[in-house]
């Protein structure tokens, strides 16, 4: 939805100027990219990296940084529970955020020696690499909140996929006291 998304804010029609194979399992794309099935891909880490580091394609472009900030990740909890479970909600939200605070603070090499029991399959100079693209993508937010304007990014892609049958307030939604807290005591 995203791919789609960016195409079509650059007036790119996906329906009619290209096609796009969606019926590859997602684990194998890189693989049938490699082979020749299809002149680019879309890829996740490790993937995009590894497509490079074996001579069979290039990264040319970043969803992330085409399309603004989307929320990849996002945690929910029934407002009730939030109500009945405060020191929960802020305990988990404080974790979330100091390990965004590590990232922050700490080398890509460093990130990299944390992540790698992780990504078994990936070299060390791998994960070393895709931390300094996320790094010079500024794909890692320094805190947990979610603002409308990303909030609105989201909404905008799903409502042009036509997945959504209708937009959320924000304010109706989205709660970011617990995430507020955590910023200003970390």
């Amino acid at each position: 939805m995203i791919f789609e998304y960016i195409l079509k804010e650059n007036g790119i029609d996906p329906q009619t100027d290209l096609e796009i194979i969606q019926n590859i399992d997602f684990g194998v794309t890189a693989e049938a990219f490699a082979s020749g099935t299809a002149d680019y891909t879309v890829e996740f880490e490790p993937f995009a990296t590894s497509l490079e580091q074996s001579g069979n394609g290039y990264v040319l472009a970043s969803l992330g940084v085409d399309s603004g900030y989307v929320p990849y990740t996002c945690f929910s909890a029934l407002e009730s529970y939030m109500e009945d479970h405060p020191d929960v909600i802020q305990g988990f939200t404080n974790a979330i955020q100091k390990g965004m605070n590590y990232v922050a603070g700490h080398t890509p090499q460093e990130i990299a020696q944390v992540i790698a029991p992780q990504f078994e399959e990936t070299d060390f100079d791998a994960l070393v690499t895709i931390v300094e693209r996320y790094y010079a993508q500024d794909t890692w937010k320094t805190d947990a909140i979610f603002t409308k304007e990303a909030f609105e990014l989201l909404q905008d892609i799903l409502d042009q996929a036509g997945e959504l049958s209708q937009r959320v307030d924000y304010n109706v939604l989205v709660n970011t006291e617990f995430a507020e807290k955590a910023r200003e005591a970390n």
